[in-house]
């Protein structure tokens, strides 16, 4: 979301000059290996500065060609690069990333309410909705790089004359993760789950605090600090809110939380009523025997904490010691458990360190 966020930054600075023109690259598919997957942009002005990023490196000359041919013609582009073959001639050849890419160009018209990151403005206000794209469309070549956001089924019957509404529709509520879906040979749509910033809420006032915060705000991820407001600095950014106003309803599905004030029991306190809530994560502060001593005590008190939610002691194992490593760490954790990894080595993993292959949909 950060990236995403830059992207719209760069826009908006964009905007206020009308002879730079601006084109969106977004890569819509991705077979075999890449640095970046699906749905990597990078936003690409006239004059050659961009933001955002479609690869390591190696890509981004290309694109800045591809994005002001499309921006010249005013027309979308899809190209594709594969990085499979030993083609000295081939982009991105040598550097051993091994798979094929497709990236779309959407050049932007700044007069219209409805161009690509204004929609993608809207989109990611609302992650539960999917973002669709249109990135090949043989048949009617006007659909191409058609974007939108699907709320209501009456938003893709302008796709009904290449394909069965209804049968695309049942495809759409079944996924929950970003797809490509091939309508046939000649149409190809890009269904896209915008990632949402997870919200982390800080129980304490510490100084240690405060590593947490630059990490978490270089981040983009929301941030909520859960105590007296004169206690601590306050920083653009944060919300800060006191504990007697503090209500568990305000968690979300993305929401982790960490008790670290410090004292045992405050943060049994607050251990008592986080332990109502359906939180993924809830981090407790300190050495194991501390983290046990609580929540034995609290089931004493008849007070039953799901151990599922617990990471206590919090963080992965890195051999931190500062509060900055020890911060990281813990950011580290959170991630891997909203990403489902367990946070290990990358070399000791069996599995692709991403999906390899876009599962495609056919609808032929």
């Amino acid at each position: 979301m950060r990236e995403i966020n830059k992207i719209i930054a760069f826009y908006e600075t964009l905007k206020t000059d009308a002879k730079n023109a601006c084109a969106l690259a977004t890569v819509v598919y991705v077979e075999g290996s890449s640095y970046r997957r699906t749905g990597a942009r990078m936003l690409v002005s006239e004059d050659g500065r961009w933001e955002g990023g479609i690869s390591g490196g190696c890509l981004e000359g290309d694109a800045l060609k591809k994005a002001r041919l499309s921006i010249l013609k005013g027309k979308p582009n899809l190209a594709k690069y594969d990085t499979t073959k030993g083609d000295d001639h081939q982009i991105g050849v040598g550097l051993g990333c091994n798979g094929i890419i497709e990236v779309l160009f959407l050049p932007i018209n700044f007069e219209l309410d409805n161009n690509p990151i204004e929609i993608l403005k809207s989109a990611i206000l609302e992650p539960e909705i999917p973002l669709i794209t249109v990135f090949k469309s043989e048949k009617n070549t006007a659909f191409l790089g058609k974007i939108f956001q699907y709320k209501t089924p009456n938003d893709i019957n302008f796709l009904e004359e290449i394909c069965d509404i209804q049968t695309l529709e049942q495809e759409f509520k079944s996924l929950d993760k970003s797809k490509n879906l091939q309508i046939d040979n000649h149409s190809r749509l890009f269904f896209e789950i915008l990632p949402s910033n997870v919200d982390v809420f800080l129980f304490g006032h510490q100084y240690d605090i405060y590593p947490f915060i630059e990490i978490l705000k270089w981040l983009h991820w929301n941030i909520t600090v859960v105590t007296e407001p004169n206690k601590i600095e306050n920083k653009t950014g944060i919300n800060i809110i006191s504990p007697e106003n503090f209500d568990i309803s305000i968690f979300t599905k993305n929401s982790a939380a960490i008790l670290m004030s410090h004292s045992l029991q405050t943060d049994k306190k607050n251990l008592a009523l986080l332990a109502k809530s359906k939180l993924k994560y809830i981090g407790l502060l300190g050495p194991k025997v501390r983290s046990e001593k609580m929540l034995a005590e609290l089931k004493e008190s008849g007070i039953e904490v799901n151990p599922t939610q617990i990471f206590g002691p919090t963080g992965l194992d890195i051999g931190a010691t500062t509060p900055e490593e020890i911060a990281l760490a813990i950011v580290a954790e959170i991630k891997a458990v909203f990403s489902d990894r367990k946070g290990g080595y990358l070399k000791e993993r069996t599995l692709p360190i991403n999906e390899r292959t876009q599962e495609i949909f056919n609808f032929n």
